[in-house]
């Protein structure tokens, strides 16, 4: 059987408090470093089909051997994903993120099978991405993140850190 998509190379939870998330991320389960980015700019982006203006949030990504661990904590109530998960009642694992060559391509093998985006965009370095319809239990949306040469580096950069990372300096801000 084709496989529908690629392996995940993501696990992305929204939490309430990112700073305890950090905590129990780093002292608990011993996974870091993780690099913190207070806030991310968009070009363009939208959810459930209409375009968001002003939404803020920070992440926060580590590795665990060669899965990212994204953390996400949305700092508005502008709605979206997060917004959405948290005002159902929800903290924790969101969705999974897959690398696609073609976000066009695979959005549009999605649609037969009645896979649609609910949130998708282009950050301001150029990024784009998909949030997609698979969440029939939480935790189970797909983010599909077209393959982009400055980021996929930099996530390379991320996870080669943490190979080795002996404990110190376990939040590292970016930008």
């Amino acid at each position: 059987m084709e496989r529908i998509f690629g392996p995940v190379m993501q696990n992305a939870f929204v939490v309430a408090d990112l700073r305890a998330a950090l905590d129990h991320w780093t002292r608990v389960m011993a996974v870091g470093p993780f690099y913190l980015f207070e806030h991310i700019e968009f070009e363009e982006v939208s959810f459930r089909g209409n375009s968001i203006k002003d939404l803020q949030f920070s992440v926060a990504i580590g590795y665990w051997g060669d899965i990212q661990i994204e953390l996400i904590q949305q700092r508005n109530a502008v709605p979206s994903i997060y917004t959405e998960f948290m005002a159902s009642g929800r903290q924790g694992m969101q969705h999974m993120g897959v690398v696609t060559e073609s976000l066009d391509r695979d959005l549009a093998r999605l649609a037969p099978l009645g896979v649609t985006p609910v949130q998708h965009g282009r950050t301001a370095t150029g990024l784009r991405f998909a949030y997609v319809s698979t969440d029939f239990h939480p935790g189970g949306m797909i983010e599909l993140i077209e393959a982009h040469a400055p980021t996929l580096g930099f996530f390379e950069m991320m996870r080669q850190e943490a190979r080795g990372w002996d404990g110190r300096d376990p939040l590292r801000p970016v930008g």
